[in-house]
């Protein structure tokens, strides 16, 4: 997903997380922007990266909206993309919830549902939230603990939801073999969730973590109503709690939001719910899309990663264009999987090729260059994150163009002089990752790999193609373009759902495709138990450079972003912890 923010500490034992991002906060200029430090309503480069650009409290309008794609999911249990849990904050309220402000300010979790953040005992190991009073869902009957209770058990069936963060069914105190309320109904959870009363909720671990207020904000906590659960099927209409409810839900073609009037504005201080509705557009050409936010047709590119290679020399060559654009920096990475479970990726020496034979520049030019692409990565954890270090364990040669040398020589270590054939696959919409196969195809060519290129959709990617086990093996899928923002910005925040082996699914889902080191769960789990915060961030540091070693990633660009701002939306600002603009808040101007 994408970034967040810092936990105090708990009780000796248990683990801190302390991620903090690297840029400050801000907040609205009383004045028009003249540069990037400004908000206002003055159009100017960057006004909306640190503080609010055109503040408004007017309401009413209809937001529009395109998905160069699907979604993943619209149900709260199992979406994994960082526009989803962005957007989902207008229909669904988590326990916790990162702060809807400028800047770094977004990287504080605030209570949601919950009257206050998490109240930790048993050094860490417990954790009790109280609920806010009067909160209903649609159809007016209030949410209790038990709805909450229900979200996330649910969550943790991941045959019926592939698509979610594995963090509940890893660390909570479960059963054993418990495998969420459809399969397993009737088996007592108090072990891991017990709701006392109404109000009150209480979570047991298997572990102390310090961080449990990060687990808190997921979007598995928001409440489902078990009588009206519909399992795979909730995802066509998600009983809100939130200030908008869907209207219409053409699942794959689009959707509409509109009021909720069971949302009491009182138990709410995080959401102004200024325009009137959303309108919710998915398979639209991702060139359209720009083309669209350009002449003030589109309000919002859901995906949030930043206008096409066709757009950019466009938006930054003209003066009034460039001032509605922000040109934030993102805690994510565009890379490739190199999966060892596909001949000949088995051996380690013919991963190395991949390494040392690929184009670096090529990569970073496929996502825009150095303005709006990102900064050649040759590493795993961007450098926001704290304990991020600087390495190369495979040279691309002074012009990063790579070392075609030392990628033939590996590949006749590994048995394979003359070179071999494997597939690689991107998401169908998204012309970057298109651009990103080709130019790996291109550059690996030179030392006798041959690509074939296969697009998949977005919305299905990795629980039934690339994130896959066994579809991956049987397709031959040996690299697989992917990228991670970092669910907070912290080293676990970042790395663990995609270096962890234990989160990788046989049924599919899962955001880690290739990553299969047993050495690197053990240095998961120190690091996690480690209280001393120099010492976790260099085990973050560690844990990276132990997954290079086995060259079952290529980094590709440590990622920035141009994003064009409608003229016709106040409010805007970019939300760190999410990497995009915070769309919880906007109005129609």
């Amino acid at each position: 997903m994408n970034s967040k923010r810092m936990v105090t500490a708990v009780a000796a034992g248990a683990a801190v997380v302390m991620g903090l991002s690297a840029c400050g906060g801000g907040t609205s200029s009383n004045g028009g922007a003249t540069n990037g430090n400004g908000g206002g309503n003055t159009p100017a480069f960057n006004a909306a990266l640190k503080s609010t650009f055109n503040p408004s409290d007017k309401k009413g309008g209809i937001v529009k909206i395109a998905n160069a794609g699907t979604w993943d999911s619209l149900d709260p249990g199992e979406t994994y993309y960082g526009y989803s849990w962005n957007f989902l904050r207008l229909y669904g309220r988590s326990l916790v919830m990162f702060k809807p402000a400028p800047g770094g300010g977004s990287n504080e979790l605030v209570p949601d549902l919950a009257e206050k953040l998490g109240e930790p005992s048993d050094g860490g190991k417990t954790w009790t939230y109280k609920l806010r009073k009067g909160i209903k869902f649609e159809d007016g009957t209030a949410v209790t603990s038990k709805d909450v209770k229900y979200a996330v058990l649910r969550s943790t069936d991941k045959e019926t939801f592939p698509n979610g963060p594995a963090y509940f069914e890893g660390y909570l105190s479960l059963p054993e073999g418990y495998k969420g309320p459809y399969k397993s109904k009737g088996v007592n959870t108090d072990s891991a969730i017990e709701t006392p009363d109404d109000s009150t909720i209480v979570f047991h671990l298997k572990q102390a973590f310090g961080g449990f207020d990060y687990f808190a904000q997921l979007p598995q906590t928001a409440p489902v109503p078990e009588a009206k659960d519909t399992g795979a099927k909730y995802r066509e209409h998600v009983i809100s709690t939130g200030p908008y409810k869907f209207d219409k839900n053409e699942i794959d073609k689009g959707f509409n939001l509109v009021r909720n009037d069971q949302w009491d504005a009182s138990t709410d201080p995080n959401r102004k719910a200024l325009p009137d509705g959303y309108q919710v557009s998915m398979n639209v050409n991702a060139d359209d899309i720009d083309n669209r936010l350009i002449s003030g047709d589109l309000d919002i590119d859901i995906a949030g990663t930043g206008v096409q290679p066709a757009s950019l020399s466009r938006v930054l060559g003209d003066p009034a264009l460039k001032a509605n654009a922000d040109n934030p920096t993102i805690a994510r990475l565009w890379y490739t999987s190199i999966n060892p479970t596909v001949a000949p990726f088995d051996n380690k020496a013919c991963r190395e090729a991949i390494e040392y034979a690929a184009d670096r520049t090529a990569y970073q030019t496929a996502y825009g260059g150095t303005f709006s692409g990102g900064d050649i990565a040759t590493t795993l954890l961007p450098p926001q994150i704290p304990g991020a270090q600087k390495f190369d364990l495979y040279p691309a040669g002074a012009d990063s163009k790579g070392d075609v040398t030392k990628a033939k020589a590996k590949l006749t270590e590994c048995g394979k002089p003359d070179g071999f054939e494997t597939n690689i696959s991107y998401r169908a919409e998204r012309p970057k990752e298109k651009a990103t196969a080709e130019a790996l195809q291109q550059s690996l060519q030179r030392v006798g790999i041959k690509l074939t290129l296969k697009a998949f959709p977005q919305g299905d990617y990795f629980s039934q193609f690339a994130g896959n086990p066994p579809y991956v093996k049987a397709n031959n899928l040996g690299l697989a373009i992917n990228g991670w923002g970092a669910d907070w910005n912290d080293g676990f925040g970042f790395l663990s759902q995609i270096v962890d082996s234990r989160v990788i699914r046989e049924t599919g889902g899962s955001s880690n495709t290739s990553v299969r080191i047993p050495e690197v769960d053990s240095m998961l789990d120190a690091a996690i138990g480690e209280t001393d915060k120099g010492k976790r961030e260099g085990d973050w540091g560690a844990i990276d450079k132990r997954v290079m070693e086995e060259a079952v990633i290529l980094p590709g660009v440590h990622a920035k972003s141009l994003l064009v701002r409608s003229k016709r939306l106040s409010n805007v600002f970019i939300s760190e912890a999410y990497g995009m603009y915070d769309y919880l808040s906007l109005g129609i101007a």
